[in-house]
């Protein structure tokens, strides 16, 4: 016999995707209120006529409150989102996609928020809400917890303050310097995971590639000593998944260096290792941070990619990925995960 939910849904098929639009509006204002109309319409890729129209009617409903500032949710907003969490999940399918992916990338949790990163930059910020409740939950006093950079690992700490109730713990960088964008290094990002919620942070400030001569020499430094004693220690790592002509681009790689990666079929990246589709890593950089093999041995893992574009490179990483991993990604990359997954069989 169908549930009441399941029975309301074979009667009213649209209503699945007006709530889902619904949900999707009132979330995103949770998380970037004070917004305007325009910006939350940019933000969610829709027609600003469609939220403006949602939007009014969500406010009638106090759902919603509105200023010269933009718009806020209320408290009662925030309480019907987690009702909705659940039942909206399960109508879009997101639920027994989560199920079916984690049995088989084989991790200890998977999360998927909807929408698709690649073309709702918003997305991003609903993958960092995700992980930075995660931490919260995960983090305890004395935690050493290592991150490392880009834009979505940056998007965690953007959603992580004082009110998270980290308490003495030390977050560290990774990895050394990559590329020139400083904000999405490691070390930017540690400080800003440290910053925002009042604890202490160490940095490694070493470029990320080094010869073998450099190398050598670095790791005898009493500083660089101290990070990889501090590596070996490290409770919780936040990383995230790169395509390997990603990394390459951002780690300045000659095209002659680009094309041999590519002749070893090398597909995703973390942790300075380039993996082929069957998961082998078909390169290492040398570099002084954390290692894959300091990873395997954290107690707790967080790592977060999103985007159809990133599905292969996800699916390389997770091969001999650590099984405690908790993977959060978006619904585009899991859908096109399961769809190679399939094609497989």
């Amino acid at each position: 016999m169908p549930s009441l939910t399941e029975a309301q849904l074979k009667m009213l098929p649209e209503m699945s995707g007006l709530l889902q639009v619904r949900y999707r509006i009132l979330n995103m204002v949770q998380m970037l209120g004070p917004i305007g109309r325009r910006a939350l319409a940019d933000s969610l890729s829709l027609a600003e006529r469609e939220v403006r129209k949602e939007t009014d009617l969500m406010r009638e409903q106090g759902l919603i409150v509105a200023n010269r500032t933009g718009m806020s949710i209320s408290e009662a907003g925030i309480q019907i989102l987690d009702v909705l969490k659940p039942l909206v999940y399960e109508w879009s399918g997101i639920t027994d996609l989560e199920r079916q992916l984690q049995k088989y990338l084989r991790v200890k949790r998977m999360t998927i928020v909807d929408g698709n990163v690649d073309q709702e930059p918003s997305v991003k910020a609903m993958m960092g809400v995700e992980a930075a409740n995660l931490l919260k939950r995960e983090a305890k006093q004395g935690d050493i917890i290592a991150v490392t950079g880009g834009s979505t690992v940056a998007a965690v700490g953007e959603q992580l303050s004082t009110a998270s109730k980290i308490h003495g713990a030390t977050f560290i960088a990774a990895r050394g310097g990559m590329g020139v964008d400083v904000k999405m290094q490691a070390n930017t990002i540690a400080a800003e995971f440290a910053n925002n919620t009042g604890n202490e942070y160490r940095t490694l400030y070493l470029p990320e590639h080094l010869s073998e001569a450099a190398y050598n020499a670095m790791i005898h430094e009493p500083i660089v000593k101290d990070m990889l004693d501090l590596y070996d220690r490290t409770d919780i790592v936040v990383h995230g998944v790169g395509s390997a002509d990603e990394m390459a681009w951002r780690r300045n790689s000659t095209s002659d260096e680009v094309e041999k990666l590519r002749e070893h079929g090398a597909i995703g990246e973390a942790f300075g290792y380039y993996f082929d589709e069957t998961g082998k890593a078909v390169q290492r950089i040398r570099t002084v941070g954390l290692q894959l093999e300091q990873v395997k041995k954290c107690p707790t893992v967080i790592a977060l990619a999103g985007g159809a574009s990133k599905a292969k490179a996800i699916l390389a990483y997770f091969t001999n990925a650590p099984e405690q991993t908790n993977f959060i990604t978006d619904l585009s990359a899991a859908q096109e995960m399961l769809k190679i997954i399939r094609e497989e069989i």
